[in-house]
């Protein structure tokens, strides 16, 4: 009879805390949507379909492929990246997108200025860093936009005769959630907080 009791507290106790950890993923992510900074970044279409989660666009931006000679400190004796985290700085255009500036291994030196932001990625690790014109391709988590069903593949094709931009909050550390994806300066879908 007592270890029923106790069997019971302790599914009790198990299920309040994966509901606080839950809670605690979503309010982060609602946190950087309602308060990071927004910058906006020009967009091409990759592929418009999961057969298992629907219609999608994978993403790609100026900032998915970085020139290694943009990488501030990348040390003289390394031929090929590790497992890694990468910082890109970036700065509003003219044109109201945001490009890349600069990009640093691990952590930025100094604070992003006001006119400046900053997105964390990972970088994965047998990235060429010698050979002369070589590039990494960073994973920012913002590389998938999930659409309502039926969607995607119009949406694709207006992306290929005009500018589609993704709206980003990036919390202080980097982190970037979607916010929005923009045709023009029209605002087609956003995502909620919750």
């Amino acid at each position: 009879m007592m270890t029923g009791k106790r069997l019971v507290i302790s599914a009790l106790v198990l299920a309040i805390v994966q509901i606080g950890f839950l809670s605690w993923i979503i309010a982060g992510r609602a946190a950087i949507l309602r308060s990071g900074k927004e910058v906006l970044l020009k967009i091409e279409p990759i592929d418009p379909r999961d057969l298992l989660r629907g219609d999608y666009i994978i993403l790609g931006y100026d900032i998915s492929r970085i020139p290694v000679k943009m990488i501030a400190n990348v040390p003289a004796d390394k031929f090929s990246s590790d497992d890694t985290s990468i910082v890109v700085r970036l700065k509003k255009g003219a044109d109201g997108y945001w490009v890349p500036t600069t990009a640093w291994f691990g952590k930025a030196p100094t604070p992003a200025g006001a006119d400046e932001a900053d997105i964390s990625g990972h970088v994965a690790a047998g990235w060429d860093l010698r050979s002369e014109g070589m590039t990494i391709a960073p994973d920012y988590g913002i590389e998938r936009f999930y659409l309502p069903e039926g969607q995607g593949i119009a949406i694709q094709d207006d992306m290929r005769v005009r500018p589609f931009g993704i709206k980003l909050a990036l919390s202080a550390d980097g982190t970037a959630q979607i916010k929005a994806l923009m045709d023009g300066d029209k605002t087609l879908f956003e995502e909620p907080l919750y």
